[in-house]
């Protein structure tokens, strides 16, 4: 038997762009039993809120610009997660290029860019196939209208195992 992997050059792959949001697949379900791959642009601005996954795992690799990131439990769960601190004194971290923040199933983590340049990170999550729903949805409603349905959002991520413990916010 034959077995193929795959190669993706730059700037190929299905692409999604909305909003200045802008993700591309790069390894899917359809070639992957274990994970999906993406590589995403993160407009100034944009913020995923807190929230945690109850089965998924999640790798962000920060290729380009910075990003604000964290990934623990915090003493207290409060509005703002950039000013959170974990039992053993962990707090966000401002993540440059070469950063990487691993993400197990129930961990609370967000990121955000607030930079006035866009950051570029690869994206990995496991199992795969649901987070590629996921972003067909999300793009979808950011590409709807001239401003984001927060109802929208927050029933995209409750059907795709995100638990939102603050709000996402774009620009």
């Amino acid at each position: 038997m034959s077995v193929s992997g795959l190669i993706v050059p730059p700037n190929e792959g299905k692409r999604l762009v909305a909003k200045a949001q802008d993700v591309t697949f790069k390894v899917t379900a359809e070639h992957s039993a274990y994970a999906s791959t993406f590589e995403v642009v993160v407009p100034p601005g944009f913020n995923t809120g807190a929230h945690y996954h109850t089965d998924g795992e999640e790798l962000f690799y920060v290729l380009d610009g910075e990003l604000d990131m964290f990934a623990f439990e915090p003493r207290e769960r409060t509005e703002n997660w950039l000013e959170w601190e974990s039992p053993a004194g962990e707090r966000a971290v401002s993540a440059g290029a070469g950063s990487l923040m691993f993400v197990p199933p129930g961990c609370p983590h967000a990121f955000a860019n607030r930079t006035d340049r866009p950051a570029r990170m690869l994206f990995q999550s496991s199992p795969p196939g649901d987070h590629e729903e996921y972003f067909h949805g999300l793009l979808a409603i950011f590409a709807s209208g001239d401003t984001v349905d927060p109802q929208a959002v927050a029933h995209l991520r409750t059907t795709h195992d995100v638990h939102q413990i603050t709000p996402l916010s774009y620009g």
